[in-house]
């Protein structure tokens, strides 16, 4: 099974996205993930993992909710 992490910056103010990123996340792979964890973080982060593989982050990444969908759905088993 697969294990992610939305790790957030809490000062900026950033948990609504990550609270979205994980819904999204649930709502699409639902039973075939362990987990979708919240991590809070700062100076502006706003990274997802998977498994311990950076698959999205905000500094490098334009934020599309279908792109990390995505780049998740390939850890993904089916």
């Amino acid at each position: 099974m697969t294990e992610v992490e939305i790790e957030y910056c809490v000062p900026c103010g950033l948990l609504d996205r990550a609270e979205e990123m994980q819904h999204n996340l649930l709502q699409q792979f639902g039973q075939r993930l362990d987990r979708v964890a919240l991590v809070t973080g700062e100076n502006g982060v706003l990274r997802v993992t998977v498994d311990g593989e950076r698959v999205w982050d905000k500094s490098e990444d334009e934020y599309d909710p279908d792109l990390v969908l995505r780049r998740v759905r390939s850890h993904v088993s089916p």
